[in-house]
């Protein structure tokens, strides 16, 4: 296994790490910022989201430049993105900081693209992300890092980036996943 996949399986075992610090029952206080404060477990689980989404970048770097990419990276990175943001969505909603309606539009667009990718893979393509599946991705994941820190710093002068970026994560959610399904629809029109 190459490196750049062994980074993208070092981001899906962040995974449970990141939903312990978010929903286990500890009380490491409260940090304060200005006149804000929030649960010193929110940071701690908004910093680990943040580092495992970074990786996503570097494994894709480190892929392209040595040119290491494989089919089982191409399937594991969009997962490791997939399932990342998806925890971090169902425990924002969990927490009363993220609108359930917005999560399912995003996580259902997920399992759509995700099985037209299985369906793919069944007529031997394997499809890599596009610019603007990352785009959404990113978009994603800006939103829910501005979420998992409670709209921090934004909230000390009363600016609503968090909820601003989640809109445009579910703008580009859905205006990618049309893109993906209209891009790859002959596969859809030749399965019986």
């Amino acid at each position: 296994m190459n490196l750049p996949n062994k980074i993208t399986i070092a981001r899906i075992l962040l995974i449970p790490f990141f939903m312990i610090v978010m929903l286990a029952p500890f009380d490491w206080g409260m940090l304060q910022i200005g006149a804000e404060s929030i649960e010193v477990t929110h940071f701690v689980g908004a910093l680990i989201f943040i580092i495992a989404s970074t990786t996503d970048w570097i494994d894709g770097h480190f892929a392209r430049k040595y040119n290491l990419v494989t089919n089982l990276g191409k399937f594991l990175d969009p997962l490791a993105d997939k399932l990342l943001v998806s925890a971090a969505l169902i425990i924002l909603v969990e927490m009363g900081l993220a609108p359930s309606w917005m999560v399912i539009i995003i996580i259902s667009r997920e399992f759509a693209v995700t099985g037209l990718r299985l369906i793919l893979a069944g007529e031997g393509e394997v499809v890599a992300a596009n610019m603007l599946g990352k785009i959404k991705t990113w978009a994603q994941i800006v939103a829910v890092s501005a979420l998992l820190l409670h709209n921090l710093p934004f909230s000390l002068i009363g600016f609503p980036f968090a909820m601003i970026a989640l809109w445009i994560a579910v703008i580009f959610t859905i205006v990618s996943g049309w893109d993906y399904f209209m891009k790859n629809k002959h596969v859809l029109k030749q399965s019986k």
